[in-house]
């Protein structure tokens, strides 16, 4: 899974974001408040929730919250209330929800979903496989955005061995390649295709899919040709990385006549493959009862 992937899990269709953070999950509290609760004030409500937990006697439960720094829907990176697995389990029982339980189950199958992708890293790709499949994309654009995650991945690993620090510094070198090679940053692309808490990567087309590969793979390049030690050495490698992107780019689109920055999503498919989704499971249960009637029937 690609590093923004991992950041976003799905409960129900409501977005719930995460980070790895001392070698395990830590889930942002205000989106399983709101996702359990489904409160129009998600902050409100966790704030109420920590008073109330605080008088009940688990004062430690709060006390082992960390504050850690996640994407807010402005694409900025602020700080947010994070839990860990077993923390969240304990702020779920908290809440009277009829959301609750089936939060919990969904929970437990992350929890060994991950234990089992440890073991065998090929489960991972799969799975995301399987998720885009789900959402109507073609096995040629699919192949492509598990390309992107590999490469993706490359990347964020040398940043990490050249000094460069996770979150901040990560969202400061990757626009400044979104910004060389496309001309916008990450956030002015989200805007522009009409998109806000979505993925970017996931609303990119064919061509903007490979050239964005392009960017990180020459940024790539050009820190391990320069040797860039931290930040500043790496955003040069990143500026220089998305220019060489750049211009191919253009020469692209002066060769071919086709604009490669589209304001094109994939909202309506992925709508329309959510709804086909739900039709054939609604389906699948319908038969299943008729079976039932008629296996009650002969017997």
């Amino acid at each position: 899974m690609s590093e923004e992937q991992n950041k976003l899990v799905v409960f129900q269709e409501k977005g719930i974001r995460r980070i790895w953070h001392e070698e395990e999950w830590w889930y942002s509290v205000i989106d399983i408040v709101g996702a359990i609760s489904e409160s129009k004030n998600p902050r409100r409500y966790w704030s109420d929730l920590k008073r109330k937990l605080k008088k009940e006697g688990f004062g430690q439960v709060y006390e082992e919250i960390v504050q850690l720094k996640m994407e807010a829907p402005d694409g900025r990176m602020r700080e947010t209330d994070g839990a860990n697995t077993k923390l969240i389990f304990r702020i779920v029982q908290s809440i009277p929800s009829p959301n609750a339980e089936p939060f919990k189950q969904w929970l437990a199958t992350l929890a060994q979903e991950r234990i089992e992708e440890i073991e065998n890293p090929e489960l991972a790709a799969e799975r995301a496989r399987g998720y885009y499949r789900d959402l109507g994309y073609s096995e040629d654009w699919i192949a492509k955005r598990l390309q992107g995650i590999e490469i993706r991945g490359k990347l964020t690993d040398e940043w990490k061995e050249r000094g460069v620090q996770e979150g901040k510094e990560y969202s400061i070198l990757t626009a400044e390649i979104s910004r060389a090679t496309f001309g916008k940053t990450p956030s002015q692309y989200k805007d522009f295709k009409g998109l806000k808490r979505e993925n970017l990567r996931d609303h990119m087309t064919d061509l903007e899919l490979i050239f964005n590969m392009l960017g990180e793979t020459a940024t790539r390049n050009k820190a391990v040709e320069k040797d860039a030690k931290g930040f500043q050495q790496n955003r040069t490698a990143a500026v220089e990385g998305g220019k060489a992107a750049g211009a191919a780019l253009n020469a692209f689109e002066e060769q071919t006549g086709q604009k490669v920055v589209s304001n094109k999503n994939a909202k309506l498919q992925i709508e329309e493959a959510k709804k086909a989704k739900k039709l054939a499971a609604k389906q699948k249960k319908l038969e299943e009862k008729e079976k039932a009637k008629k296996d009650k029937k002969k017997d």
